[in-house]
């Protein structure tokens, strides 16, 4: 009889290229996420603070991704930026350094997915090279020309991981950084402080808008609403 050989190649997914009629027309819901809208169409860069649930990474992907895949448009690709805290713990993962900052790509997926409606949206605009996933040990030393940065989960940065990314801003570079120091991941207080003192900085320089998203602003379901809501009355 017969065996058949089995492969112990990864299965490729097939992906599509996708162009800027692929992705779905994003309309603000609230103040706050109009206020985002208008201010980034002054080409400002953005800080995006505030409660989960309020849109703040959907719409930097949104806006970033309409960008980079306008023809016309200066910006060629979106790098989304992530810290793997609180795993600096990314060494109890199992798999390499590529499968460990895999499961870090999941949101990013998900949201991408919705965006498109296509299950493989980011990874065929991975293969054509219009988006990038890094995470804050591996954009260092880099220098970004002609790109769209968006910086998630800043609560869970150092203020010098924070400063060494934005160091690496070149030229006909945009960034938004999307986070809420109130879902921080640290324990010591002076990790904490990391955000707020970076978001000072931020707040007196001309080149940037701070749009701070509250519990009305809240959108991802009436339940995630009703329980921010109640713990803001309780105190927690």
């Amino acid at each position: 009889m017969r065996k058949t050989k089995i492969s112990n190649k990864p299965i490729q997914r097939s992906v599509r290229k996708l162009r800027i009629d692929d992705l779905s027309v994003i309309e603000p819901i609230t103040d706050n996420q109009r206020l985002a809208k208008a201010a980034y169409r002054k080409d400002k860069n953005l800080v995006l603070h505030g409660y989960p649930g309020t849109g703040k990474t959907f719409l930097a992907l949104a806006y970033g991704l309409e960008e980079v895949l306008d023809p016309s448009s200066d910006y060629k690709k979106l790098i989304v930026v992530r810290s793997v805290v609180p795993s600096r713990d990314i060494g109890f993962l199992k798999g390499d350094e590529k499968d460990k900052v895999e499961v870090y790509k999941a949101p990013y997926k998900d949201l991408c997915e919705e965006l498109f409606g296509i299950p493989t949206a980011f990874e065929s605009l991975e293969a054509q090279g219009s988006v990038s996933f890094e995470i804050t040990s591996f954009i260092r030393g880099r220098s970004v020309n002609n790109g769209i940065i968006v910086v998630d989960e800043c609560q869970n940065m150092t203020f010098h991981e924070l400063d060494s990314i934005i160091t690496r801003i070149g030229n006909n570079t945009k960034v938004i950084f999307c986070g809420d120091y109130r879902q921080t991941d640290f324990t010591k207080e002076v990790d904490k402080l990391g955000l707020k003192k970076f978001m000072d900085i931020l707040e007196n320089m001309y080149e940037f808008s701070k749009v701070e998203f509250i519990a009305d602003d809240i959108v991802r379901s009436s339940l995630v609403k009703a329980y921010i809501l109640k713990k803001i009355e309780l105190g927690y």
